[in-house]
């Protein structure tokens, strides 16, 4: 049985060509890019090639990235190392930030590095409320802002120039998880005015391990990781080369072909969601799903109540769909999706997040709702 995945907001296949151009360093450059004699120098002109091809297609300078481990250790840097740098007190948040953006700060306010951290409203949709977002900039000292472009889970967009607008207004320090869209969307920084965006280069049919910190050039953060001059000493540490070359390679890639692609997959998402309308009675969704406030790649289906909801990702798995999801924790002492709970979706809906690529088709959609019904209607239970 060929397995159909529609887990891409996790991560996506490795794209064949960013494949051959790793292939071709790991075969034939093997120097440290910190050592100075001509095997050095040739891999250190790749990552420097490599920043410069990022850096462009941001529409920012080469001093303005940094290679990091991925999303995760860039958000930590950002988070970290830009509170520390303004010796900010007051951090503004959501409560459906991916957890390397919530746990770090929670973790930041229990060791007293930050006063007081405060939440955004949001709607049922996750839908942060941008009046709120001004009173909490308005009546805090200089705050740190950290708002994520789509919401991973249910791919609700935030209108992250207006975020922006308003942190510049009140002299606010501006972070954005944009891990989710990184390569999906057009991210101009000169226009953004964030001073810090992520990329993982995973979420767009790069490499696992390897993504970039976005450092806009008027802010001035210390390392993170401390060990070597590395990264025009930000980070310490051998660079992952072929880790680099192939972001470079999948982000080039993914700007020369987002038009392309952008209609494809939201073509597929609009096809999926009318037909699991019209196959199954009660079905509903998480998030927005109006092209223009949601994330194209991402659909979120809330399902009805069902016995043995907890076994309906099981059971697509074993039906050669691979997908993920949940359901809101029901109490404090179950463990569910924080997203969910945030938005106050019903506990007793089993959700799943279907996630799409450029390599997704129609077909496979028309199996998968196919499958899903024949599960939902041996479950029903209302």
């Amino acid at each position: 049985m060929e397995r159909i995945y529609l887990d891409n907001a996790a991560t996506t296949p490795l794209d064949k060509e960013v494949m051959a151009e790793m292939l071709n360093v790991m075969s034939n450059y093997y120097g440290n890019p910190s050592s100075i004699h001509a095997q050095g120098r040739e891999v250190r002109t790749l990552i420097e090639k490599a920043r410069k091809t990022v850096s462009g297609l941001l529409n920012a300078t080469p001093a303005e990235v940094f290679f990091t481990s991925g999303g995760t250790e860039a958000d930590n840097t950002a988070i970290r190392c830009g509170i520390a740098a303004f010796n900010i007190k007051h951090a503004i948040t959501t409560k459906i930030e991916h957890h390397a953006v919530e746990h770090t700060l929670e973790s930041l306010l229990k060791q007293g590095v930050i006063d007081k951290l405060s939440f955004v409203d949001i709607d049922e949709k996750g839908n942060v409320d941008y009046n709120h977002l001004e009173e909490l900039l308005k009546n805090n000292e200089r705050s740190f802002v950290s708002l994520m472009h789509a919401n991973n889970e249910l791919g609700t967009l935030t209108d992250i120039e207006k975020v922006g607008d308003l942190c510049e207004t009140y002299n606010a320090i501006y972070h954005c998880d944009t891990v989710q869209t990184m390569g999906h969307y057009v991210h101009d920084v000169r226009k953004l005015k964030a001073h810090f965006i992520v990329c993982a280069a995973h979420k767009l049919h790069g490499p696992k391990g390897v993504g970039f910190l976005f450092v806009n050039h008027n802010v001035k953060i210390s390392p993170m990781i401390f060990g070597g001059a590395q990264e025009r000493n930000m980070r310490g540490g051998t660079e992952n080369v072929y880790g680099i070359v192939g972001l470079a390679k999948a982000l080039e890639i993914a700007y020369a072909e987002m038009e392309q692609h952008q209609n494809h997959i939201q073509e597929l998402k609009s096809y999926m969601k009318d037909k699991l309308l019209a196959e199954i009675p009660g079905i509903a969704f998480n998030g927005e799903t109006d092209p223009d406030k949601s994330l194209y790649t991402v659909l979120n289906v809330s399902f009805p109540e069902m016995d043995m909801a907890d076994m309906l990702l099981f059971n697509l798995d074993i039906n050669g769909v691979s997908a993920s999801g949940g359901s809101a924790c029901s109490s404090g002492s179950n463990i569910g999706s924080h997203v969910l709970t945030g938005i106050h979706a019903d506990p007793n809906r089993p959700s799943v997040r279907f996630s799409f690529s450029k390599y997704n088709t129609k077909a496979e959609l028309d199996f998968v709702v196919e499958k899903v019904k024949e599960i939902v209607d041996k479950n029903i239970t209302v």
